[in-house]
């Protein structure tokens, strides 16, 4: 951010480590809105991770110098606040469309229960913050509290009668039993409504189709199945779950067993956690785990660091937190780089099995599927067990068949004894 007399240039920030480029994908605001301190105004996306820049200072947009879909790179100014804006300017201009006075107002910004970010979101939703009890410290109202009343304002207005319901699904029988002449008319109709619709790749999109298509395109890789009996880690989880979520205040999941489970296998293996550099192998001393997780705007691997040394409720957290920013889109460029092996859950989604793509550098990547009992042989009877199919994916170049099919055949080890993993054996 420069500043020059009243005027503050907005500029793109740094995205990370060996990223100069960002993309302007959204402008919230055009030239001339007036803009609160910490307000949203564009959004941007790198390869990596797409971003928010809010204001740094109130005021007024002067001049927005890049467009949608222009390359800009960092530190090269994007848009002009001209912040000689008084804040009764700045707040009337958010309140002017609701039933919000000025003064009301700034009495609760002067009396420190409403920040600027939740003074946008009162202004844009017509909320009266008078009405609401804060939930935040010394009653501050926080912007949960007014998602809350967002919601609830949401579900009345979404209320559908039966009969409107109704109604609509008689008018395509109605018009289907008339004349031969009618039929025709609809199918008509129906064909005119056949469109396509062309969208644009976001960059992120292109990101990740573009590593997706270099990781086949480079890697040899190879995928070797096993199955795991979730009987006793099932149980194991169902004993303790309550007490673990008591102590630690996170639920405990399958996932943090898989992932310590992985970590001791990579010890044992450390060829499946290194990577190729040219002509050489990589070993790396750590874990650093990816823990792929879906969003609205793609796949994204957010980074467990130093997971060899994490607890199982640290590991969980970590999970958590990273998932809730993932989906939220508020990952840092180093919580996104990085990484030396990945696993991925298909599981959630119903997966029975796939063959996951390797997440490049790195030489391999696990994958989870759906838990589903099936019959299985054991001493000798046939017995309903909770099974799961695990893969690993691995690239050739480095990791042999035997190296890969062991790696598995000890995870499976582990979660079906995860006594081990408690005791180190």
């Amino acid at each position: 951010m420069k500043e020059t007399n009243q005027d503050t240039n907005i500029v793109l920030p740094s995205l990370g480590e060996s990223v100069s480029t960002g993309t302007i994908s959204k402008w919230h605001k055009k030239e001339g809105d007036i803009v609160a301190l910490d307000e949203k105004i564009v959004e941007v996306e790198s390869d990596k991770v797409g971003i928010d820049i809010n204001a740094n200072v109130p005021g007024k947009i002067t001049k927005i110098l890049k467009n949608e879909g222009d390359n800009v790179e960092v530190g090269e100014v994007i848009c002009i606040i001209r912040s000689d804006v008084s804040q009764k300017e700045i707040y009337s201009s958010k309140s002017s469309d609701t039933d919000i006075t000025l003064s009301s107002c700034e009495n609760i910004i002067s009396s420190n229960k409403l920040s600027p970010a939740v003074a946008k979101m009162v202004a844009e939703h017509k909320i009266n913050p008078e009405n609401i009890s804060g939930s935040g410290k010394n009653n501050r109202i926080t912007k949960g509290d007014i998602i809350n009343v967002i919601d609830s304002n949401l579900n009345n207005n979404n209320i559908t009668s039966t009969n409107d319901i109704q109604t609509q699904q008689l008018q395509i029988p109605t018009l289907i039993r008339d004349t031969s002449t009618q039929t025709a008319s609809v199918l008509t109709a129906v064909k005119a409504s056949r469109t396509i619709e062309r969208v644009k790749m976001t960059r992120l999109r292109r990101t990740i189709a573009q590593r997706l298509k270099d990781s086949q395109n480079n890697a040899a890789i190879l995928s070797t199945f096993n199955e795991v009996d979730m009987f006793n880690v099932s149980e194991l989880r169902k004993k303790y779950k309550e007490e673990f979520e008591k102590k630690h205040e996170i639920k405990l999941g399958f996932m943090s067993f898989f992932v310590k489970a992985a970590i001791t296998a990579l010890q044992e293996l450390p060829i499946i956690n290194a990577q190729v550099d040219g002509n050489d192998i990589l070993y790396h001393n750590y874990c650093d785990i990816g823990v792929a997780v879906s969003t609205s705007s793609g796949l994204v691997v957010p980074i467990i660091r130093n997971a060899e040394h994490l607890s199982f409720a640290e590991i969980e957290m970590e999970i958590s937190q990273l998932g809730k920013k993932a989906r939220e889109g508020n990952l840092s460029i180093n919580e996104l780089s990085g990484g030396t092996f990945s696993i991925t859950n298909g599981g959630v989604f119903g997966s029975l099995l796939s063959t996951p793509i390797i997440n490049p550098p790195q030489s391999a990547i696990m994958g989870m599927h759906k838990i589903q009992d099936r019959p299985v042989v054991i001493n000798g009877t046939i017995q309903i067990r909770p099974m799961m199919y695990i893969v690993l994916s691995y690239d050739h170049r480095i990791i042999d068949g035997k190296e890969a099919v062991t790696f598995l055949t000890k995870v499976k080890s582990y979660i079906e004894s995860p006594e081990r993993l408690l005791l180190n054996i």
